[in-house]
């Protein structure tokens, strides 16, 4: 029996993911290692519901492997591990490119003029369609980067249809303080990027407050302890929105 068949036969019934791919794919973040039996065991119930219900295709020749599958599974499905199952609707598809990928793309200036440029990306992620990825990137990410994280958090921002660094907010959380808490250190971002001074934050993350979000929610949940440090607002409205607390995880692991 070939790969993909295996792959198919167990996502479709109730069976685990078989624990040497488990294993693997939380090891491959220090935080999914650290979270308690009971979070890993609901951790698990999530990737596979998201298995069935999303599919992989590779682009390019590449082969997509079951470790490619469930590692991308498992943390995506880190972000949503106490949200709703529905922030990642409305879509199916997850597109592995070997290495990064051109895409072509285009604008209308205030003159009305057209211009149209070619842009080599890592990952991408779509309103109402697919998630793009490099998987060389992927594996090559450092501890403080995390392509899978980033895109998702994309996905999760999309969710109310425009991505703008506010996803569909709890009642709990004033849209208000969020927007006030999240443009303040976007701003002071882009202040100390003006005066070429340091900052723990990605500089990437000043493109736009929708990068901004996907940036802090990669550093949320790799490094939590230098997201309190910088920006200790940003770190209490992701915990109050992801309903995790990172920090307080790895601590104790």
């Amino acid at each position: 029996m070939d790969c993909w068949s295996r792959c198919t036969r167990w996502f479709r019934r109730d069976d685990a993911i078989p624990d040497a791919l488990w294993a693997e794919a939380l090891t491959a973040l220090p935080y999914t290692s650290a979270l308690p039996a009971a979070e890993q065991a609901r951790l698990r119930e999530l990737a596979i519901r998201f298995l069935r219900r999303k599919t992989f295709e590779g682009a390019a020749g590449l082969e997509v492997t079951d470790n490619m599958r469930v590692r991308i599974a498992v943390q995506a499905c880190m972000l949503i591990l106490n949200l709703d199952f529905d922030y990642y609707a409305g879509w199916r598809s997850i597109i592995l490119y070997p290495g990064d990928f051109r895409v072509s793309k285009g604008s209308v200036d205030q003159t009305g003029v057209v211009h149209h440029w070619t842009e080599e990306l890592a990952g991408e992620s779509w309103e109402n369609g697919p998630v793009i990825l490099s998987w060389d990137s992927l594996s090559d990410s450092d501890d403080h980067r995390n392509l899978v994280l980033h895109e998702f958090a994309h996905k999760i921002d999309m969710r109310d249809g425009t991505a703008d660094g506010c996803p569909p907010l709890p009642p709990e959380i004033s849209p208000h303080a969020w927007t006030r808490d999240f443009q303040d250190a976007y701003q002071r971002l882009n202040a100390a990027l003006e005066r070429s001074a340091a900052s723990a934050i990605d500089a990437y993350a000043a493109e736009s407050p929708a990068e901004f979000f996907a940036v802090t929610s990669e550093l949320f949940f790799l490094h939590p302890e230098t997201l309190m440090a910088e920006s200790p607002a940003v770190y209490r409205q992701l915990c109050a929105f992801y309903r995790q607390d990172p920090y307080a995880i790895l601590r104790r692991a």
